[in-house]
């Protein structure tokens, strides 16, 4: 595979734009764990090599089991995730299928049980952000394999 544009170089502010809805992320309190559950999650969905290389790789430097990132697709038929991941998940699931699926209420219900207002909505910037990033690297053949946590 050849990539199409390094559009980190191309457009940079874009790109800065972009880490800034990380750095929100970051800031939110949401646990890293449970943030790096949904990236590689949503990357998953999307197909997206380079960030499945590089989230999985950044989980099992924060602690992240083998177990739960090989069962991580099949969240739902497994004991190895909290309440509170699972609804993490399924808002994932949720948000980055949503011109195939609605945000039903009981979702969101259950999202709510488990999160506060400010959770929900850095849970939910998290995943458009991850979604974008996906978008950038599978449209510009961003080539997996190269990336090395800090």
């Amino acid at each position: 595979m050849e990539p199409r544009i390094n559009y980190g170089k191309v457009a940079p502010a874009a790109i800065k734009a972009m880490r800034g809805l990380e750095e929100y992320v970051a800031s939110s309190g949401l646990e890293k764990s449970l943030y790096e559950l949904v990236k590689t999650r949503a990357s998953q969905i999307n197909g997206c090599a380079f960030c499945l290389d590089m989230h999985t790789k950044d989980a099992r430097k924060a602690g992240e089991t083998e177990q739960r990132l090989y069962a991580l697709s099949a969240w739902h038929e497994t004991p190895f995730y909290s309440e509170r991941e699972r609804a993490a998940l399924e808002w994932t699931e949720a948000l980055t299928l949503i011109s195939d699926t609605d945000v039903p209420d009981a979702l969101y219900e259950n999202v709510r049980k488990q999160f506060s207002e400010s959770e929900i909505v850095a849970l939910s910037i998290a995943i458009v952000a991850i979604n974008g990033w996906n978008r950038l690297a599978i449209s510009f053949r961003t080539v997996p394999g190269s990336y090395n946590p800090k």
